[in-house]
């Protein structure tokens, strides 16, 4: 069985010519896949091939990828870079003058994505290509990891759901049992009902029989246990699909659920009533675990 969570966390390390840095990739589920990536001042040029590596990895899922960088040499520090500052600055007249706001701040302007960068960057546009090239392996392999522990997570994850469906099926069955024997404990029920109406008078068969018919039909759940029964084989079948079925096992969660209602309401009787509700936990516990499924 190949079911793969959307939790997970990894990282890794890497160095390049006296500076070192540490990645850390986890993930939650989310409906698509969304990368909230934080990079340090200066290294602005990894968002989208960092974007492009999760893509090729990951289907869906929330991601919080975070660099942290450290030089070795201490005297590599930050400094100005001139032709964003002078782009940044032009903005804050243009801006300025069209609105007739005060210009902006230099504090303000030093804090706009891409105006401070690490001096070496600034510097030497070929080392940060090659720096750049092997950070961005450092993220790869912090993916990879991250793979494997997602995968790792849905191991447990698909026990977990095997189980409850495992649960659903048991209780489906004591259902059938129960419904099987709804209409001869309608008609004692009604037969005695009537008796003690009619003080003891002799009820006609066919009018008992007719009457009996008629509240079987109303409460007949045998459509909603056979769609039941249809959702618990299409269930197994997804689970051992191999593929990417977080959406298809959480649609499938509604349409039991839908079933297990129906049951509820039309149940005449309070140990299928008592079914129906352990259903509705069940499954309401299968969907909240389906929903970490990738």
């Amino acid at each position: 069985m190949t079911i793969v969570s959307m939790t997970g966390f990894a990282e890794s390390a890497g160095s390049h010519e006296g500076l070192r840095w540490r990645w850390e990739a986890k993930s939650v589920n989310g409906r698509g896949l969304d990368l909230r990536l934080r990079t340090p001042p200066g290294f602005d040029a990894l968002e989208q091939p960092a974007r492009m590596l999760a893509a090729e990895r990951f289907r869906r899922g929330n991601f919080q990828v975070t660099l942290n960088v450290e030089a070795d040499n201490a005297a590599r520090g930050l400094k100005v870079d001139p032709v964003a500052l002078a782009s940044a600055v032009r903005l804050a007249r243009e801006v300025a003058a069209e609105t007739g706001l005060a210009p902006a701040r230099i504090d303000g302007l030093l804090a706009l994505k891409g105006v401070i960068v690490q001096e070496e960057v600034a510097q030497d546009p070929v080392t940060r290509g090659h720096r750049d090239a092997n950070i961005l392996k450092s993220l790869a392999l912090t993916f990879d990891a991250l793979i494997k522990a997602r995968a790792n997570e849905g191991a447990k994850l698909a026990q977990l759901l095997s189980a409850q469906m495992d649960e659903i099926d048991r209780l489906v069955s004591e259902a059938e049992k129960l419904a099987a024997a709804q209409p001869e404990a309608f008609r004692q029920k009604l037969s005695a009902q009537l008796q003690e109406l009619l003080a003891g008078a002799s009820i006609p068969e066919d009018r008992l029989a007719q009457e009996v018919a008629l509240l079987a039909t109303r409460a007949d759940v045998r459509e909603e246990l056979d769609r039941l029964k249809a959702h618990i084989q299409d269930a197994r079948a997804i689970l051992t699909s191999g593929e990417a079925v977080g959406r298809k096992l959480d649609f499938l969660s509604q349409e039991f659920n839908r079933e297990a209602n129906t049951l509820c309401s039309k149940s005449a009787d309070v140990a299928l009533t008592r079914i129906g509700l352990a259903l509705k936990t069940v499954i309401d516990q299968f969907r909240e675990q389906a929903q970490n499924v990738e």
